[in-house]
């Protein structure tokens, strides 16, 4: 059969069409319309932290208490996993309660009322209830009126995924201000008869404000790096409660409802993705361990943060720990750490702060800013 798209009848006619139609294509509007898109997009704000809030309960738990309740000792808890003591909180407050009041710092250091937010991320593995979400209860406690929210479960990796998420709506230029909270009572889901774990974990809530930086200011987020890895789950888990195996006689009679880990498994993994991210996230952006003026990683074993710290070439004093103090507050243990290498000189307006965290899901996470202040 001929081809007709290529006999001299088809191209004549076709080159005709062409002239016909032509002038519907020449439309000067769009144009100028996708210049202006073009334009905004490469003014986007960059986003920084302007200010950050803590809370820790005032009760502390010591290694010396967990001795009366499981069978262990403070020599044991300390060469293993770094840990002195932690903070519990009273049975009449919750996780919003502590959220609330490390935002309320936040606020008051910013100097800005709480109607001025427009964004509330709370990162949390120890909700209130599974709903409402701690964001809205958080929201009515503040009274941040006109804000939305969400809560983010991303575990021990969830404040350095709220802020990442935070810069993102920031960047967008949708955003102005944006309340990210890390906040767990891990006491709550705890078993006080596993040595393994109730002597890891602690309660707390650390909370920043960010938001865009000026024009031409040098200071905010740089870039983050992350990943996740469900064949880890089974690993670090809380079993019961959700609707695989909804509360039951039979779940908590299991203590199903606690925390439940294979710590060989967690320590080896979290040691090499903390590494490997770091290095990755480091190599992307021309920096080196010189280059950082601290590593703020997550605190859920000193023994994984001189690990991962030493493999990076990042010096052992410019790598904060506290976990001697706290414990693991899994969301909030960056912010706790972050309000530490501030007093303590590390980070400073100009410094460049590397967060890094490794956490049940396995999820893994890792962000570079400026700091702004």
């Amino acid at each position: 059969m001929e081809n007709l798209s290529n006999s001299p009848g088809f191209l004549r006619v076709f080159a005709s069409l062409r002239r016909k139609t032509a002038p519907t294509f020449t439309v000067p509007v769009p144009r100028i319309k996708v210049l202006w898109v073009v334009t905004r997009k490469t003014n986007l704000p960059k986003a920084k932290i302007t200010a950050l809030g803590c809370y820790v309960p005032p009760r502390v738990m010591t290694n010396h208490d967990l001795e009366k309740l499981v069978e262990t000792n403070d020599q044991w808890i300390v060469e293993r996993t770094g840990i002195r003591e932690r903070h519990i909180l009273d049975a009449s407050m919750a996780t919003s309660d502590m959220a609330i009041a490390a935002a309320k710092c936040a606020l008051s250091q910013r100097g800005i009322e709480a109607s001025e937010i427009e964004a509330i991320i709370v990162c949390t593995v120890t909700p209130d209830m599974l709903f409402p979400s701690t964001a809205c209860l958080v929201q009515n406690g503040l009274g941040a009126r006109g804000a939305w929210g969400f809560d983010l479960i991303a575990a021990c990796s969830g404040f350095v995924y709220g802020t990442t998420t935070a810069a993102c709506l920031v960047a967008a230029g949708t955003h102005r201000k944006v309340l990210v909270i890390g906040s767990d009572t891990m006491s709550r889901i705890l078993d006080y008869t596993d040595r393994s774990t109730c002597v890891l974990f602690g309660d707390g809530a650390g909370a920043v404000i960010v938001e865009a930086a000026a024009d031409g200011e040098d200071a905010g987020f740089i870039d983050f790096l992350g990943e996740i890895d469900g064949s880890g789950g089974d690993f670090l888990k809380m079993p019961a409660g959700g609707s695989r195996l909804p509360a039951s006689h039979e779940t908590v009679d299991g203590r199903m409802h606690f925390v439940h880990q294979e710590g060989q498994q967690v320590f080896k993994y979290a040691v090499r993705k903390m590494y490997e991210t770091c290095r990755d996230l480091l190599a992307r952006n021309g920096l080196t361990g010189d280059d950082i003026a601290v590593m703020i990683p997550h605190q859920a074993n000193r023994r994984i943060i001189d690990a991962a710290s030493e493999r990076l070439g990042i010096a052992p004093g410019k790598v904060l720990i506290n976990i001697d103090r706290y414990g693991n507050t899994t969301a909030a243990t960056i912010p706790l750490a972050t309000r530490d290498a501030i007093s303590q000189g590390l980070l400073k307006k100009g410094g460049i702060a590397l967060l890094a965290a490794v956490g049940a899901g396995y999820t893994v996470g890792a962000s570079l800013w400026r700091w702004a202040y």
